[in-house]
């Protein structure tokens, strides 16, 4: 498999988990230690599955108060990182119940091949 359709597989199923806003399911695609970097530069990092899952419960609350519903993304663009790692940047789109968009932004990973498969160990949001 190439390093697109292995990233395009992933974030499929990120998409997928995300509709079922639990914190606890996304953080198991998260590795520790997970660096997040916002837009404004700030930087979070999270050395624990718990904390990691919290982070992200506040977040899928936000945006589930917000009507968002489900997620999608375009625009994936990967490259390999030696044997082990991968980039990946990709657009991010939230939409509400009627599959319409309320929010867009682009995000960039780093992720790691594990034997259970992909894990992110760092990401930041693009600033506009």
């Amino acid at each position: 498999m190439d390093t697109r359709e292995e990233a395009q597989q992933f974030f499929a199923r990120f998409a997928e988990d995300f509709a079922a806003a639990d914190g606890a399911l996304i953080a198991q695609r998260y590795g520790l230690p997970y660096l997040a970097l916002d837009d404004q530069g700030q930087a979070r990092l999270f050395s624990e599955t718990q904390q990691i899952a919290a982070y992200f419960q506040q977040v899928l609350d936000e945006y589930f108060r917000q009507g968002c519903r489900t997620c999608r993304f375009h625009d994936l663009h990967t490259q390999a990182l030696g044997a082990h790692n991968l980039f990946a940047s990709l657009t991010w789109e939230l939409l509400d119940e009627a599959g319409q968009p309320l929010l867009s932004w682009c995000e960039s990973y780093v992720l790691t091949r594990t034997p259970a498969g992909l894990l992110i160990h760092s990401s930041i949001d693009h600033a506009d």
